[in-house]
């Protein structure tokens, strides 16, 4: 509990303070008599990693749309996981084989593997909760994206099953799952959240997200909306168990960047002005600074299948009327690259490459002409996230692009909240800002998943037959350089194309405390925080 000291209380409280370390330990003091909202459920600041979080939109693992960094990562967990250097590993499943073909695997899972409330985890609970996400009445948005090569998925999802056929519970600690066609990146998919185990009798409990029974490395302690989330270390875990006890996510109001430097948080991440600052030597900041390319890529995307967006050329154009050096220099303070493409720098097999609409007016303008459009007369709705004010770089996109054609754009402001959800339900007007960070290292993940016709995250509703058909060979293709030639080529294509403006590559800058030991700055979002030291 905070607390604001009267002057005229101050020596009452320096008695109790004086009784109270003959009394209680230190740390019980250091508990009870500080701003820490943890200390109160037992939590010792000397043990547990501090955070500053946002409210979580669920805890479900079957309907988030975010990674397993965070809080639902450390809860729940699945047959594999990606490791720090975003290698699949083995998480539930001990390990498992491939037949030949490459479409049957079988898992075998730790006969040790428990529940937070200690029952076994069992092959059926892996079935149980895949099927619960490939059932139509949950309302999955990433069961057809991430789950969608099983055998049976697709027919489950479309309500015209009512189980997956393709995977068999062989005893309580061996699963066969059938996929439609031999991927590498399969396995990799199931590292996603909505791939992870629930309990059955939890799930079916009112408000069960509040008290999730998982069986990750911590358990969910406490979860108070937009206050406070403390994780446990699950001693039962059946792997080697956290380091720490406690991982605490405050979600009160505050800022970040101020919490870190009086020490109430143990790592923030920083960008703009304050990256600046703690990027002078001078600064003793400096000192606790990390940077690293993240797979991340930040566009705005084209309702391809509205006027004007549906004609190639109007969306050129407006790719073209887009200054990215700009907008990078001005907003992120040099820290982004620019995108030329889709696929960020690290993943496999990106390509620097010259950009294929360097910032031309006037060439934008002659595309809209030729289009058959006068850019007088287009009016147009931009959507993004805010409560009532539109962000500085829609705001600068918006600027420029009305600029550079002439043409008339309105922001349309969504809950942010839900803003995924909402653009997902189709509220995405002309064009929308999105971003999208790698979920595996694989281009699949973003040209695939992005781009394809069928995919559920193809947000634009973007659709080319020959792109379509290079998407579905790359799927199966079983030579890796072969395979990486063609998705070059598809990148090639979706750039001609012009599906999205891609503005820019993000450069993830952290400030880490230094006893917060064993923690590393990755590409890709990965449950990290059982193998991290607090070290003072």
């Amino acid at each position: 509990m905070s607390m604001s000291l009267q002057p005229q209380r101050r020596a009452f409280l320096g008695i109790i303070l004086l009784l109270s370390f003959f009394l209680l330990n230190c740390n019980t003091v250091t508990g009870l008599f500080s701003n820490d909202p943890a200390a109160s459920y037992g939590v010792v600041r000397e043990e547990a990693i501090y955070l500053a979080s946002g409210q979580p939109q669920t805890l479900d693992p079957a309907l988030t749309h975010g990674g397993p960094a965070e809080a639902i990562g450390h809860i729940f967990s699945g047959l594999v996981q990606l490791n720090r250097e975003l290698q699949v590993e083995p998480d539930l499943a001990a390990g498992w084989q491939v037949s030949e073909d490459g479409t049957l695997y079988t898992f075998y899972l730790h006969r040790n593997a428990v529940f937070h409330d200690g029952r076994p985890v069992t092959a059926h609970d892996v079935l149980f909760s895949w099927e619960r996400a490939a059932h139509p009445d949950t309302g999955s948005g990433t069961a057809r994206t991430y789950l969608g090569d099983i055998v049976g998925v697709q027919e489950m999802l479309a309500g015209e099953a009512e189980q997956i056929s393709g995977v068999t519970v062989v005893d309580d600690h061996t699963l066969q799952v059938q996929i439609d066609a031999p991927k590498l990146y399969f396995l990799a998919k199931l590292a996603y959240p909505v791939a992870f185990v629930v309990d059955r009798n939890n799930v079916d409990e009112p408000d069960w997200e509040h008290h999730a029974n998982g069986s990750g490395p911590f358990r969910l302690r406490v979860w108070e909306d937009d206050r406070i989330m403390i994780l446990e270390r699950h001693e039962a875990y059946y792997q080697e168990p956290a380091h720490v006890a406690h991982v605490v996510y405050l979600m009160d109001a505050g800022l970040p960047l101020s919490r870190y430097e009086t020490g109430q948080i143990d790592l923030v991440g920083v960008g703009g002005a304050n990256l600046e600052r703690v990027q002078d030597p001078n600064n003793p900041l400096s000192a606790e600074l990390r940077s690293g390319v993240s797979m991340c890529t930040t566009y705005v995307g084209f309702n391809a299948q509205e006027p004007p967006f549906d004609d190639a050329r109007v969306r050129r154009a407006f790719s073209q009327a887009l200054d990215r050096q700009r907008l990078i220099s001005g907003l992120y303070g040099g820290n982004a690259i620019p995108a030329t493409g889709p696929l960020p720098p690290g993943m496999p097999g990106y390509t620097a490459r010259e950009p294929v609409y360097p910032y031309d007016p006037q060439q934008a303008r002659a595309l809209l002409q030729e289009a058959g459009y006068d850019p007088q007369t287009l009016v147009l709705t931009y959507t993004t996230a805010g409560y009532g004010d539109v962000g500085s770089l829609d705001t600068a996109v918006i600027s420029m692009w009305q600029e550079a054609l002439g043409v008339t754009i309105k922001p349309q402001l969504l809950d942010p909240f839900i803003y995924s959800d909402e653009l997902h339900a189709g509220k995405v007007g002309h064009f929308y800002n999105y971003g999208w960070c790698a979920d595996y290292p694989d281009p699949q993940n973003f040209l695939d998943i992005l781009f394809h016709s069928q995919s559920a995250q193809n947000l634009g509703n973007f659709s080319n037959d020959a792109i379509d058909a290079m998407l579905q060979e790359a799927r199966v293709e079983a030579d890796v350089n072969a395979r990486l030639a063609l998705y070059g080529d598809i990148e090639t294509r979706l750039i001609e194309e012009a599906p999205a403006v891609f503005i820019s590559h993000g450069i993830s800058s952290v400030l880490v405390k230094p006893y917060l030991e064993g923690y590393e700055l990755t590409a890709i979002g990965v449950p990290q925080w059982r193998h991290v030291r607090v070290n003072r």
